[in-house]
């Protein structure tokens, strides 16, 4: 008896397995649907700026301001992978563009290093001009995507000048006990001064990425001087406003809290790197290098804020982090660019909370000089494109910021007749 009620259940064991199996694919098919964010379209860049004879210009000499961004199909609708790609790989077949290192000597025993880029073509206008170029967090003119996007510029007839944040290169060790901070200005005003100096007929276009946005627009406001000679300004994924950005990067929405803890721990490792001369080792002591104090909560330190707080603040002497986060924040200094001005986000970025794109939204509402681009996808710093599952060397933001560099370039050479009412006659020019 007991046998033959095993032969009757025992065909329907197979079924109960399938049916697991199948529920356990189509778990998984949906977590990969909503991580992936497959199911999100695509769409063109969300444009905020004023109706004016220049953004008439620059929409009809930029195809990709209107264009569909079409990430790669199954991992580029995810702002984490992007931004993780970008993080770990950088650019796909970056290339290795040659470049001349220059030393410059800080006032406060510092020493500034940046490296400068010949072009490899005539500028399409016939000018001389030079890209002057801001790197992210602890970013230098090796990382791959510096390194591509000068490459792509080189051969678009841009000289390029690239800086090397204060001890972020590992082969070179720091003079004074101070490296760079999220937005001191002096190492970047050195390179472009130098720039000016040396090549007096030359125009700029600053470009700043992440924390680098920051700073050139810090930089820009500080001075109406620093905006002579300039032609525009383009920032991409920056965060306008540290003391905005604190509270968000301690909430696990989008792992921002998570990302905080990688960027810190890499902070601490560059810190540590440069123990010697900032904190006074071995001999070294400094009357401005940082105490034995600062360094045990350097070690326990879990987040950019403490880093701040305990270490970076103290390098040019604010008393509180609130203070320091106000002071060296572009967002005080945003109205007082009258050059153009891009700003670009993308709406994924999982290190940028939406709050922080009220900024740039409304200074673009408020300013004619100012055009504020959001995309759909890209995450930070990623916008990768490509068809399916390879991307392409270059990205949507590498075209981007050369496409609207050549076509301010036209504007400023032809500008008497595109204030005309032949818009048209420009804007083949820049093509």
């Amino acid at each position: 008896m007991a046998d033959s009620e095993s032969v009757r259940i025992a065909p329907e064991m197979p079924a109960m397995f399938d049916g697991m199996k199948l529920a356990a694919v189509a778990a998984v098919l949906y977590i990969i649907v909503r991580c992936l964010n497959l199911k999100s379209p695509t769409a063109s860049p969300e444009l905020t700026f004023q109706d004016t004879p220049l953004t008439r210009f620059l929409l009809k000499s930029c195809p990709l301001l209107t264009k569909e961004y079409i990430p790669p199909l199954i991992w580029g609708k995810s702002g984490h992978v992007q931004t993780a790609l970008y993080g770990k790989m950088g650019r796909v077949s970056s290339p290795h563009p040659y470049g001349l290192r220059k030393y410059l000597p800080m006032s406060d025993g510092a020493t500034a290093t940046w490296d400068l880029f010949e072009p490899m073509a005539e500028h399409n206008t016939g000018e001389d001009i030079t890209m002057v170029i801001c790197p992210g967090i602890a970013n230098h003119s090796e990382k791959q995507y510096i390194r591509t996007f000068v490459d792509y510029a080189q051969k678009n007839g841009y000289r390029c000048a690239v800086l090397n944040h204060l001890g972020a290169l590992p082969n070179i060790e720091l003079t004074s006990p101070r490296m760079f901070t999220y937005g001191c200005t002096w190492e970047f005003g050195a390179m472009v001064n130098y720039i000016k100096k040396a090549f007096p007929q030359t125009q700029l276009v600053v470009v700043g990425f992440s924390l680098g946005g920051n700073i050139v627009c810090k930089f820009l406001g500080e001075d109406q001087v620093n905006q002579e000679n300039v032609l525009c300004c383009i920032s991409v994924c920056q965060g306008y406003s540290a003391l905005r950005a604190q509270e968000t990067f301690l909430q696990w929405d989008q792992c921002r809290r998570f990302y905080n803890f990688l960027m810190a721990d890499n902070m601490k490792k560059i810190i540590l790197f440069h123990r010697k001369i900032l904190f006074g080792e071995n001999g070294c002591k400094s009357p401005n290098a940082l105490v034995d104090v600062d360094l045990s909560k350097l070690y326990t330190a879990t987040s950019l804020m403490h880093i701040d707080d305990n270490i970076m603040r103290k390098f040019h002497g604010y008393d509180t982090l609130k203070e320091y986060y106000e002071q060296e924040s572009c967002m005080h200094y945003l109205h007082n660019i009258q050059i153009p001005l891009l700003l670009v986000n993308a709406q994924d970025d999982p290190l940028v909370h939406d709050s922080l794109l009220t900024i740039p939204r409304s200074l673009a509402e408020k300013k004619e000089n100012v055009m504020f681009v959001l995309t759909l996808h890209g995450g930070h710093l990623g916008f990768f494109e490509g068809a399916v599952l390879f991307p392409k060397p270059l990205t949507w933001m590498d075209k981007l910021i050369l496409e609207y560099a050549n076509a301010i370039c036209h504007w400023e050479k032809n500008k008497p007749q595109c204030t005309a009412s032949s818009d048209q006659n420009c804007s083949d020019h820049s093509e």
